[in-house]
């Protein structure tokens, strides 16, 4: 130390040949030590050390030294102790260190506080100055960033530095700094750990700190990515872009970028050459677009992806398809010629076809799957249609972490900011069961949108600030440096990779032309265009920068040129000889081997074995198995011991219905999807097919995904709170392969107009356009229940308006592959079902058929409960099937002639329509038949209902207003099969509400006088005769129900005393129940080896199906409505017994004050006058909620005798026994 004060000292030598002879420094809170002389070094301490021998730190300790010469106070008292050869301590820094600050006493001026530690402040302040800047570029640097190529959008000004050197960063992003920065630019600065602009350096003046940030954040890259939270995906970023000379290519690689852009551009020129008319949308402007799809594609190659799924609307579509996807570019050039299709469709225009093709990559030497999606002239609505897409890839491939499966999707500037549905998608991204585990978006940013400019398009600084609610890192790039691009796209790439979250690069280029070729841009751009046409093409441009680096010479590049033309023009020689072409060939979602060896005209059959449905409802009406430690909602127990109770009578509810077609399916290997807003337990809480444990977080249970060991997977997806996204996402999904069913379930029907740009575009015509098929299933809640405009129509007319079969056509019936052909020839399919065994058939359909199509379900809603809208389980075995329509087959079938009114009806109007017959005593007189399927329209048997009944009058009836409903699409048609009967004298009329512009009145006297006009306008008034009876029957049930009161009342006191007897001390809980043993159901596999490895609860259904298998009475067929099986109350548990080892679910003990097998009594009754007085006032029901009073009850019931019939079947008391010697294991 003493040496080199000494050397230090005034007229010794000057510090410059000091810094010579010493090499070390260590930079203390406040001091810089310079170190002893190189030769007396010990070298082992390196870590504490850091190296200074170079010329900038020689140059801040002489000016350090110039400023003590002429003025000793002007530096730290550290610097000015060496440069006067005074000692300096280590005691006097540990005491400087231990100093602390003492708050001023109360009552004391703030100038009587203690004066502040002696350090070198200002050194401080500048460090903390530096290091604001590096973070303002960090944050900011983008705003000051060379990114328009016109010189239109950027920076306010340049600024010019002491150094003279021009710096792009403005007030806007210094803010406060910007005036010190420019004012002492040789300072010397320690580099924050924030930071990678000093590489292997750890100090660097500021004049070096600036223009490194200059040309990280600052050049024809802007990088957006402070938003991000994590430390380690920014410091990945920084890593990236502000490492000294990361942006920099091989002269190969430039080769390969300029020959990508020749491609690109010289594919547009020849297409303005060859067809100057004719739209195209070119990519001029962009053309480096082209370059950052290859890098992107062989980066990710590189990284493992095999498939790669692109979306983009009609933008550089052709030149995609051509340079990147290498369609044949004679197919592509016929295209502009005028020849027809060989195969069915109507087509599309080519700048709108999508394709598929399997390449092997000469980069990476690898092959890669590339699709290119079909997309209609609504630009962004393809982004969920390809990431369902690729999610179902993902599935198919076992890919779950998105390493194989790429998404991109190619945006415009002013659509990407403009359309609701990019905000929907990138939501999308992060759920569980939607993401893609990160999607590329690359915005071709044209700085106009069709004709306006962005100042009144957006409202934000970029059109990519919608990426920013996701945290995604933007790239925006100059699209005139196209070896910043091609570096954006690869650093997108290995984002993608290495996060598997989304990124955005924004092209910041230009339109050469208009909106289309044909259009004049000055109209409303004029300042722009006049600086677009001084403009050289950015291949020109990067030609003549690699010629003048001497990477190329141009007589290479001109042989590009002239090798591409050559190809283009054989290309279109080749074109003019083609003549016809397949729509087929421009498929984006081939099947292949689907349809080879198929027979398109059989349908295999929809039914299933009863030991199947047996199983499968065993299972859906049972709790998780005990070893699994799940607790279970007690309304849930509610709810699947009902379900036990419909297994055993072998009747289905909806809910089973719907279990019993998923369930089958999983069993034969078809992978199902539901996917919507709360599908997990059913907007109407009738499903809960996911469970949710009440005592642990992120526990759930899906019953249907445990059914067999090697079933196939079924998804229950609760989606966000979007429409348009979801079911675009879905649909994609449906593409992807036909071995599986997706279903998207609307929470009410009416809500699916907001996806209407999907059902339009893609659902009901894709497959006339593009020869695309999709077996999407949409369950759309519609009914007129009174709740209003908006929770009660689906909107029938409009998804039956888009259909294609020919109303004034009549098909020939005599063809046996009649219903087949009628599935094949529509677009999609339209049903309207009332009962849960033809949905269960219809579903199951949609995987039998030899091909697919969408089908669109009106889904019930009071129906769901209804006790009427029951299917017994003949009804679901192998010799049934689809039923289009439903016959009547009550007594007005018995003498067809006498019959006076032919009504048909579709839905849930048949129930209104079935109570009020038998109200007004018109069953014989009235047919009712249920249209079940609307579309295709069945024309075959409306025929031979009609020619059944020859003298009754034909009536149309829907609960839907006039303009609205299946009216205006059914009336045409049936005035068919009237001509086609030549009953010329006969026409169907029209019974249901008025027009209306709103789809139901919110007023509920409004909604019941409506309904009854409905009623009045075709059975008429209730005549004195039906009132009279309808009274009677009121009175009687009231009459019967009371008398089952008491006889369950005397039962169950009678009980209590034979238990006291047996139990004095009134506690049988550790009583054995000597419970029979039932069979357990037979595997319906037929192998033990398929049996789930989780225990098997026992069921009792073989046994009880025999004892209580429903009456015809009981149990009717599905033309008649079936009446309520008694399903198990609340009041009615097992007796008291042990559980059985192999029970999954343990059996509730009996209490003194719950005898077992009666309902829930009060230990103490007053007597038994009170207790039927009790009962009669409330009434415990099978789902555990209280019901309405008898008298109210009763009086509904005489107003409807199928809920007076329910009710009676309700009130009966249990026949099980209650002897626990007898009793059987029940769930």
């Amino acid at each position: 130390m003493a040496d080199i004060a000494m050397c230090l000292k005034r007229g010794r030598m000057a510090p410059a040949l000091v810094m010579n002879r010493f090499t070390k420094v260590k930079v203390c809170r406040r001091s810089l030590q310079v170190g002893r002389a190189l030769k007396g070094e010990d070298k082992s301490d390196k870590a504490a050390s850091d190296s200074f021998a170079n010329g900038s730190n020689a140059t801040y300790i002489d000016r350090l030294y110039r400023k003590w010469v002429k003025d000793p106070n002007s530096v730290d008292e550290t610097w000015h102790n060496y440069f006067a050869g005074k000692r300096h301590t280590i005691k006097q820094d540990q005491q400087t260190r231990r100093r602390k600050w003492e708050p001023t006493a109360a009552g004391q001026s703030g100038a009587s506080t203690k004066a502040a530690p002696k350090a070198d402040w200002k050194y401080i302040d500048d460090h903390l100055a530096v290091q604001s800047i590096i973070r303002a570029y960090q944050t900011r640097g983008h705003l000051a960033a060379d990114l328009d190529p016109l010189g239109i959008v950027g920076p306010t000004g340049h600024s010019l530095s002491s150094d003279d050197k021009k710096r792009q960063a403005t007030k806007a992003v210094l803010r406060q700094h910007y005036s010190y920065a420019f004012n002492d630019l040789n300072a010397l600065f320690k580099l924050p750990k924030t930071t990678s602009i000093g590489g292997d350096e750890k100090f660097l003046p500021l004049t070096e700190i600036l223009d490194r940030l200059e040309r990280a954040y600052c050049s024809h890259i802007g990088v957006e990515y402070m938003m991000i939270t994590s430390v380690v995906k920014s410091e990945w970023i920084r890593k990236h872009f502000e490492v000294p000379g990361i942006v920099s290519f091989t002269a190969e690689e430039k080769k390969l970028i300029l020959e990508r852009l020749t491609r690109s551009t010289g594919f547009e020129n020849f297409l303005a050459k060859k067809f100057s008319s004719e739209k195209r949308f070119g990519l001029e402007g962009c053309d480096s677009m082209i370059p950052i799809m290859k890098e992107i594609i062989d980066q990710s190659s590189r990284l493992g992806v095999k498939s790669v799924h692109i979306g983009m609307a009609h933008r550089g579509r052709l030149n995609v398809l051509s340079n990147v996807c290498r369609k044949p570019l004679s197919e592509l050039l016929s295209q502009f010629n005028v020849i027809s299709a060989s195969d069915w469709g109507s087509g599309d225009v080519k700048y709108h076809l999508g394709t598929f093709t399997k390449r092997y990559n000469r980069q990476t030497k690898r092959p890669v799957r590339i699709t290119v999606v079909a997309n209609p002239s609504h630009l962004e609505f393809v982004n969920p249609v390809v990431l369902g897409k690729t999610r179902a890839e993902m599935y198919r491939r076992g890919d779950y972490q998105g390493n194989k499966v790429l998404p991109v999707l190619i945006h415009g500037d002013a659509s990407f900011c403009g359309q609701g549905i990019v905000f929907e998608s990138i939501h999308l991204s992060d759920l569980p069961e939607y993401t893609t585990h990160g999607t590329i978006h690359v915005v071709i940013n044209n700085q106009v949108g069709f004709t306006t400019d962005p100042r009144y398009s957006r409202s934000s600084r970029y059109c990519t600030d919608v990426a920013r609610v996701v945290n995604a890192p933007i790239f925006h790039v100059n699209a005139d440096d196209p070896e910043a691009c091609v570096y954006c796209a690869r650093v997108a790439a290995k984002w993608r990779a290495k996060f598997h979250k989304d990124v955005v690069i924004d092209i910041v280029g230009y339109r050469r032309n208009g909106h289309n070729e044909a259009d004049e841009p000055a109209y409303t751009q004029p300042l722009m265009y006049q600086r677009i046409r001084k403009l050289k093409p950015c291949t020109l441009k990067y030609a003549e920068k690699l010629v003048n680096d001497g990477v190329i010479k141009m007589e290479e590049y001109d042989a590009m040129n002239a090798k591409y033309e050559k190809i283009c023009n054989d290309a279109f020689e080749e074109s003019k000889k083609i003549k016809t072409f397949k729509n087929s060939l421009w498929l984006d979602s081939p099947w292949p081997g689907y349809f080879q060896g198929r027979d398109r005209f059989k349908m295999c059959p929809t039914g299933v074995n009863i030991k199947v449905l047996m199983y499968i409802g065993k299972w859906f009406s049972s709790p998780p198995p005990p070893e699994i430690s799940f607790t279970v909602h007690k309304g849930i127990m509610r709810i699947l011991s009902i379900r036990k109770k419909l297994v055993q009578d072998k009747v289905a509810d909806w809910a089973l219905g719907e279990a019993f077609a998923i369930g089958s399916l999983v069993k034969d290997g078809i992978h199902v999807r539901l996917s919507g807003q709360d599908v997990e337990r059913g907007t109407f809480g009738h499903r809960h097919h996911v469970l949710h444990d009440q005592t642990k977080d992120k526990s759930k249970f899906n019953i249907l995904q445990h059914l067999y060991p090697d079933q196939a997977p079924y998804d229950v997806c609760n989606s966000s709170l979007s429409e348009c996204a979801v079911m675009g996402f879905d649909l994609g999904y449906s593409m992807a392969h036909p071995s599986m069913l997706v279903i998207w379930e609307a929470q009410f029907g009416d809500f699916a107009n907001t996806a209407q740009a999907i059902i339009d575009q893609f659902l009901a015509s894709g497959e006339t356009k593009w020869v695309r098929q999709s077996g999407l299933v949409l369950f759309l809640p519609h009914s007129m229940e009174g709740m209003g405009p908006e929770h009660s129509s689906g909107r029938i007319e409009r998804f039956l308006q888009l259909s294609n079969d020919d109303p004034d056509t009549f098909p020939i019936m005599c063809d046996a592959d009649y219903e087949v052909r009628q599935l094949l020839k529509c677009n999609w399919i339209v049903t309207n079902l009332s009962t849960p065994a033809n949905l269960f058939h219809a579903l199951r359909r949609q995987v039998a058929l030899s091909f697919r199509k969408p089908m669109i379900n009106f889904s019930p809603k009071s129906l769901l409960r209804h006790p009427a809208a029951r299917s017994p389980f003949r009804d679901f075995n192998e010799c049934s099937s689809f039923q289009r329509i439903i016959p009547d087959k009550g007594k007005a079938s018995y003498n067809p002639e006498s019959v006076e009114q032919l009504i048909l009806c579709s839905g849930k109007v048949y129930y209104d329509l079935f109570k009020e017959r038998e109200d007004h005593d018109q069953e014989a007189t009235t047919a009712l038949v249920r249209v079940e399927q609307l579309c295709p329209f069945p024309f075959d048997l409306i025929y031979k209902q009609i020619e059944l009944y020859p003298n009754a009058n034909l009536y149309w009836v829907q609960e839907e207003h006039k303009n609205q409903g299946a009216w205006s699409y059914v009336q045409p048609r049936l005035d068919t099969v009237l001509i086609e009967l030549q009953a010329n004298e006969r026409c169907f009329l029209y019974r249901g509400r008025p027009p209306n512009s709103a789809s139901a009145t919110g007023i509920k006297a409004h909604h019941k006088a409506e309904y009854n006009d409905l009623i009045t306008s075709i059975f008429g008034n209730l005549t004195e005769a039906n009132k009279c009876r309808m009274e009677e029957k009121m009175k009687s049930a009231k009459a019967k129900s009371l008398k089952e009161a008491e006889d369950s009342l005397s039962k169950a006191k009678l009980l209590k005393t034979k238990k006291n007897d047996n139990d004095p001390k009134g506690d049988n809980s550790d009583t054995p129940a000597k419970s029979k043993t039932n069979k357990e159901d037979s595997d319906p596999k037929g192998s033990n080896s398929d049996t789930p490895a989780k225990p098997k609860p026992q069921n009792n259904s073989d046994k009880t199906s025999s004892k209580e298998a429903p009456s015809p009475e009981k149990d009717p067929s599905p033309s008649t409505p079936p009446a309520a099986p008694t399903p198990p109350a609340a009041s009615t548990k097992p007796a008291a017994s042990k559980k059985p080892e192999s029970s999954a679910m343990p059996q509730r003990k009996s209490t003194p004050s719950e005898p077992a097998g009666q309902p829930q009594l009060k230990a103490k009754k007053p007597n038994a006058s009170s207790q039927n007085e009790k009962l009669a006032q409330k009434e415990i029901m099978p789902d555990g909620k209280r019901s309405q009073t008898r008298k109210q009850k009763h009086s509904k019931s005489a107003k409807d005798p199928m809920r007076a019939k329910s009710d009676k079947k309700q009130a009966k008391p249990s026949k099980r026994s209650t002897d626990e010697s007898s009793s059987e294991d029940y769930w």
